[in-house]
């Protein structure tokens, strides 16, 4: 399994290179932030940890984060698919060529003042200040009053007014906790940061700076040394992936894992399918050979916080109410409380066993065409204005089975939407032809991989996919948004031979397919064309729009 192996630990550049892409000059960007940390701290760093960003290449996925407080759960995106989400289905994303870089080296010259384990941080984009911190051990009483021990540390982040430093201690904490719970001290450093991945473009740049804080803080106090020499024990990709995960819940990001996945456990010029139910697990899905991605960032940006009643959460409440309305028809069993979801529908009218693992991929795909016969009743049975496809309230809480006060309670008391109609029929009919796609996409690859198959033929069927995840995004799932369709609109018009939004959607970026020969042309004409590119050039336009290669996924180089 692709999670059971170590942490890779570099100290040959050219085996680490090798093992990043070849769209972006590697070497030169390494050596820069090696340069510029011995200029600021006067040595050198004895570790770089990079971390990649991530693109979806097929299929869309939510997660909600509930509040802290009172007030309704924003749904926060967790982009194609991640950990539980509520509709369960697998996910095929790509860590990308543009990553996080964290060089780091213990704090040679400790003055008395120097708390343990305090932090020098310093970061390579200028509009970033110097911030400086350490974390304090946690004390309380855990069998008496009289007996007090060490259980944990504090780090202050807060969650409100997130600064690019909050993701570097949200690494550090997971280090903290599972490292140092023992009364030892985590050694005082300085650190670089700097990236690649553009921020707030829907490519995980948070979930890279938090993987990458967490290895760096790793390797610097010595957690990676059985990576290193062979001897001892190992830290896995797995390990890793679980404990970002946890590190950025201290950012106030309740992430299911799937960000964290692509971005730890990718290889190269493969994909990554990770299924989430029974249980998670991931695994490689070589890509066809003469393309590459292109992303193109809309410019776009979807205020979740002011929308989310609109489109995000409603998606969630439409989705499960969906669910539960099925399987009633199916007459299938679900508890009054339950939440269950789309694909949990899915196995328990199939016969699915958890404990066998997921069910065999044509058995899937069976059931997935027979779901989209079944949804028909999903759609109004009372009349309505022409073309309305959706529901009332009334009328869904009525399909559900349950009193207007149980609906409530399982669907409602947690999160705040505003619809006059449910699109019931449309959400579902998205996500089980999507789920469908996910699958085909999988399955074309690995065929080709042992198949004489012409590889720009697998292309075309691939970009066909993606085109009709588009159409679906924008006509059922109603997630795309009139910038992003023109700049698919673009992509094909161009060249490409399959483009989609990527991400949760209304903003952000489009993922094309295009050939690798044809990059700088359709670069070049995608940039004259969409509007808001018009007058960007050199590093401003490189930010917006770029191809990308599946890169591998996070690790440390070593100084000697």
């Amino acid at each position: 399994m692709a999670a059971e192996q170590p942490i890779p630990v570099y100290t040959n550049l050219t085996d680490l290179y090798g093992s990043l892409g070849t769209s972006l000059n590697h070497a030169e960007k390494w050596s820069s932030v090696a340069e510029e940390f011995q200029q600021r701290f006067g040595r050198k760093p004895a570790f770089i940890a990079r971390a990649p960003g991530r693109v979806n290449l097929i299929g869309i996925i939510f997660h909600i984060t509930k509040a802290q407080s009172s007030q309704p759960a924003v749904l926060t995106i967790i982009r194609i698919g991640e950990h539980i989400d509520y509709c369960l289905f697998g996910v095929l994303p790509a860590a990308i060529e543009r990553d996080i870089l964290i060089a780091i080296s213990r704090r040679p010259n400790i003055h008395a003042e120097d708390a343990p384990g305090s932090v020098f941080a310093e970061n390579m984009q200028t509009k970033y200040t110097r911030q400086v911190f350490a974390p304090a051990p946690r004390r309380r009483a855990s069998v008496s009053e009289e007996e007090v021990r060490l259980e944990e540390w504090h780090l202050d982040i807060n969650t409100k007014e997130l600064r690019w430093e909050s993701y570097v201690k949200a690494g550090y904490y997971g280090v903290l906790i599972n490292y140092f719970a023992g009364g030892s001290n985590p050694a005082p450093v300085d650190i670089l940061v700097t990236g690649t991945v553009p921020a707030g473009s829907g490519l995980s740049s948070s979930a890279a700076m938090v993987v990458g804080s967490t290895l760096a803080f790793l390797a610097v106090n010595g957690k990676l040394e059985g990576n290193f020499t062979g001897n001892g024990p190992k830290i896995t990709k797995g390990q890793l992936v679980e404990m970002a995960v946890a590190n950025e819940k201290r950012v106030g990001v309740n992430s299911g894992g799937m960000d964290q996945a692509a971005s730890v456990i990718s290889v190269p010029s493969s994909a990554l399918y990770i299924s989430f139910f029974p249980e998670l697990s991931a695994s490689a899905v070589p890509l066809p050979s003469g393309a590459v991605f292109i992303i193109a960032n809309s410019l776009v940006v979807s205020d979740k916080a002011v929308t989310a009643k609109r489109n995000y959460n409603l998606r969630v409440v439409e989705t499960l109410a969906a669910a539960r309305i099925l399987a009633r028809r199916l007459e299938l069993k679900v508890e009054k409380t339950e939440k269950v979801t789309l694909r949990e529908v899915v196995g328990r009218l199939a016969g699915e066993v958890e404990e066998a693992g997921e069910m065999p991929v044509e058995w899937l795909l069976e059931t997935l065409k027979r779901m989209e016969r079944e949804i028909e009743c999903l759609k109004p049975t009372k009349s309505s204005e022409e073309g309305q496809m959706g529901v009332t309230m009334e009328e869904m809480i009525e399909m559900s089975g349950l009193t207007a006060e149980e609906f409530h309670d399982v669907y409602l008391s947690w999160v705040e939407v505003e619809a006059t109609h449910f699109q019931l029929y449309k959400r579902a009919k998205h996500v089980f032809s999507e789920a469908s796609r996910v699958l085909q996409f999988r399955q074309i690859c690995l065929a080709a991989e042992s198949s004489p198959s012409s590889p720009m033929d697998v292309i075309k069927d691939l970009g066909q996919l993606m085109n009709e995840s588009q159409t679906s995004c924008n006509e059922l799932f109603q997630c795309s948004c009139p910038e992003l369709n023109e700049l698919t609109e673009i992509a094909m018009n161009v060249g490409a031979f399959g483009s989609r939004l990527t991400g949760a959607g209304w903003g952000g970026c489009t993922v094309s397919l295009v050939a690798e020969d044809n990059v700088d042309s359709f670069i070049k004409k995608v940039s004259a064309t969409y509007g808001p590119y018009k007058g960007l050039h050199g590093e401003a336009l490189d930010e917006v729009i770029f191809a990308t290669k599946p890169s591998s996924g996070a690790c440390v180089y070593k100084f000697e």
